[in-house]
């Protein structure tokens, strides 16, 4: 059996602290993805429990005439704002960086890379034993990036996406993946599939 995951970045979001909504851009931008994506058929679409990923999802959804489902395994590695500690985003950024660049250290708010790249891999895995077909999951740009980087050297996903390591997944970019005895990637943060 062929399944088939496409990634969709969340839209464009509030830069604020704690759990934003998306911008007009933001909105327009999962009009236009949403819009692309209803050309196609899908199974389920899945979704991160944060806003700007429920937001992006629910005009996906919408669109694919599909109830979005909640996955808790698609939140982002770190999300400013999460805990009771008053960390500036200069504190929260460096914190990023060292995440990225020692993918087993755990941050003091959120998860390690490894442990977010093996939690996004395991919802993938579930569609599989699901029996799902086609399934779209909308998540976050350092979490496609930590789970990527469980399925490929950085050297060949540079290759495929020049910079999105350091740079991260633009608004709204597909990342496409197929499972036949093991996971492949066909697209990393592209505009279309």
């Amino acid at each position: 059996m062929v399944v088939e995951v496409v990634l969709v970045q969340h839209a464009d979001k509030q830069r604020e602290r704690g759990d934003p909504g998306l911008t007009p851009l933001g909105r327009q931008q999962a009009q236009a993805v949403a819009s692309y994506l209803a050309a196609h058929t899908w199974d389920v679409v899945l979704t991160s429990p944060l806003l700007r990923a429920r937001q992006t999802a629910a005009s996906i959804a919408e669109a694919c005439r599909i109830s979005p489902t909640i996955d808790e395994r698609l939140r982002e590695r770190m999300n400013w704002g999460d805990d009771d500690m008053e960390q500036t985003i200069d504190d929260f950024l460096r914190d990023w960086t060292r995440a990225s660049t020692d993918q087993k250290w755990t941050p003091p708010s959120g998860s390690s890379a490894f442990a977010t790249g093996e939690r996004m891999l395991a919802a993938l895995t579930d569609t599989v034993d699901r029996g799902i077909r086609r399934a779209l999951a909308v998540t976050h740009g350092g979490a496609t990036v930590d789970l990527l980087r469980q399925l490929l050297a950085d050297s060949e996903i540079d290759a495929l996406a020049p910079g999105v390591i350091e740079s991260g997944v633009p608004s709204c970019g597909l990342t496409r993946l197929e499972y036949r005895e093991k996971w492949t990637v066909h697209a990393i943060a592209a505009a279309r599939l």
